[in-house]
């Protein structure tokens, strides 16, 4: 575990690390879709790929899971918080990608405390559009523009400007695999051109003395350890699939979260374009 720490600390990424058997990765896929074929509408089915752990209890078992939690552990200690999980899905042969990025330009948070475990659900290949990583580059902050642009997966279709590429870094994946990047580090993805869709489930985990700077409320889930600063809102776990106490819930985490995810976008189209997203 100390070489793990001691890549992820100077690359700001460890890959592949298996959480997962092939059969548990193929029964996460199967509850995902399951939900996706039982939620009423658009609405539920963008709550389901946006708070996967409060919608999907195969989720919230897998944020939980020790296999996943170990690792992410002997990088930020062993209190954590999951700040959030959603989907990244890329249909089959289709164009859908994720422009160059760091994650934690646009969360509000107040510090780096955050990893993202990444947990593939398909294969993530280069043909599927795995993501790819430029190694060190988790050590600046740089600005970015917003496209909104149809097709990219990121909310805002916020993206860096110009990034020399040379030295990024394929990551593969199989189902059952999983990544940890940190949240500053540039990441991206190409589009699909096989014939399967390709799932990941992010995970994004924080200490607990991590803040919302940018708006009022933010909310988490307690994973492990003590939390002595209660700075995030706790929210419920789902009994069962689409709960609707937890749609309900999910509802209102996601206007809190707006308020600084969107801060500066003033038109209301560009916001609901990111809600189907």
């Amino acid at each position: 575990m100390q070489d793990l720490r001691s890549r992820y600390q100077r690359d700001g990424f460890v890959f592949p690390i298996t959480v997962l058997e092939v059969e548990e990765a193929r029964a996460c896929r199967n509850a995902l879709e399951q939900v996706e074929r039982e939620a009423a509408d658009q609405d539920e089915l963008s709550l389901a790929h946006g708070y996967a752990q409060m919608l999907i209890p195969a989720m919230t078992r897998l944020a939980r899971d020790p296999r996943v939690v170990g690792p992410v552990s002997t990088i930020l200690g062993p209190d954590l918080l999951l700040w959030g999980a959603n989907f990244f899905i890329k249909e089959a042969q289709t164009g859908s990608f994720v422009s160059w990025h760091q994650d934690l330009n646009y969360w509000g948070l107040d510090g780096e405390d955050e990893v993202t475990a990444w947990v593939a659900l398909s294969d993530a290949s280069i043909a599927s559009g795995a993501m790819r990583f430029i190694p060190g580059s988790h050590r600046q902050r740089v600005e970015h523009q917003d496209t909104f642009e149809e097709g990219n997966l990121l909310s805002r279709g916020q993206e860096i400007g110009d990034v020399d590429d040379a030295d990024a870094v394929d990551i593969v994946l199989q189902p059952g695999q999983m990544s940890l990047h940190h949240g500053l580090l540039f990441h991206a993805s190409s589009p699909n051109r096989t014939d399967d869709r390709r799932i990941g489930l992010a995970l994004r985990y924080i200490r607990p003395d991590m803040q919302q700077v940018a708006g009022p409320r933010d909310f988490a889930m307690h994973i492990a350890g003590s939390d002595a600063y209660g700075n995030f809102e706790p929210i419920p776990e789902p009994a069962r699939p689409l709960d609707p106490i937890c749609l309900a819930a999910a509802r209102e985490v996601r206007v809190a979260k707006e308020q600084f995810l969107f801060r500066g976008v003033d038109a209301q189209d560009d916001v609901a374009t990111a809600r189907r997203r």
